[in-house]
């Protein structure tokens, strides 16, 4: 995954350049762009990640700035990622040796374990601009820093309470962790003349140095001080809104 992404970067730069020079001219009238952002991504696991969690679901928000005629990007996203796999059980040691969970009425209380967790940070891109018709579409290419988070959340059973599991309590059972983070994107992103297309599509990786920050954890019974490597890989989609500044009236023919 990581050389395909590489080879697509080095495809962008080296052709970049014509593709530059054509739509610089062809978009003079465009002024800069505000844009709104809304995505979705399918992501998969990495390194430490992996072992903790399975695929996520994560939805994104973001805003941008994009240049007149240079098309470089300026900005700052959040992305909140969820799943539904949890791959190590942080309550093995409430279960019966049948893996059942007593509640306080001494009834099975139904405890899910769920992924949660998000990335936010600012934004260093360029839109590469692609020869053809009179829009602005092209390569998109970004960098983000930021944080990466995440944690076991501990779904209650809505009728049956289990006092191990209280709001305290859970702290030491969630595996909060998190850290500097680095995140990539690379994909195909289109801005239509007509304002009916506007909405972008490509590959996306997170890299996160992250460490759990809870004082004592129960699953081990201490504080966990090592440092872990956490990686998400993905194919994201976003809608865009753009809110064209200073762009250049234009004749409308009827």
């Amino acid at each position: 995954m990581f050389r395909h992404f590489f080879a697509l970067a080095l495809i962008s730069v080296l052709f970049a350049p014509s593709a530059v020079a054509q739509g610089e001219n062809r978009h003079a009238n465009y002024g800069g762009v505000l844009a709104f952002q809304l995505s979705y991504a399918y992501e998969i696991p990495g390194a430490d990640l992996k072992v903790r969690f399975g695929n996520n679901n994560s939805v994104g928000l973001a805003t941008e700035w994009m240049t007149d005629k240079s098309n470089w990007i300026f900005g700052a996203k959040i992305n909140y990622f969820f799943g539904q796999k949890v791959k190590q059980d942080v309550i093995a040691t409430l279960r019966t040796p049948e893996g059942y969970i007593i509640g306080n009425d001494r009834s099975y209380a139904d405890i899910q374990l769920r992924e949660r967790g998000f990335y936010t940070g600012l934004v260093l891109g360029k839109l590469f601009l692609l020869p053809g018709e009179e829009t602005r579409r092209g390569i998109r290419f970004a960098l983000s820093a930021g944080l990466l988070q995440h944690k076991v959340r501990i779904q209650d059973d809505p009728v049956k309470k289990v006092a191990q599991l209280n709001d305290d309590l859970k702290k030491g059972y969630d595996l909060l962790s998190n850290g500097l983070a680095f995140n990539e994107f690379i994909g195909y992103q289109i801005l239509s003349n007509s304002g009916r297309m506007n909405f972008f599509v490509g590959l996306e990786f997170t890299q996160g140095f992250t460490q759990n920050r809870r004082s004592f954890n129960y699953i081990p019974q201490e504080k966990e001080t090592i440092k872990r490597i956490d990686i998400q890989s993905g194919i994201r989609v976003g809608w865009i809104l753009p809110l064209y500044i200073g762009r250049e009236a234009e004749e409308i023919f009827y």
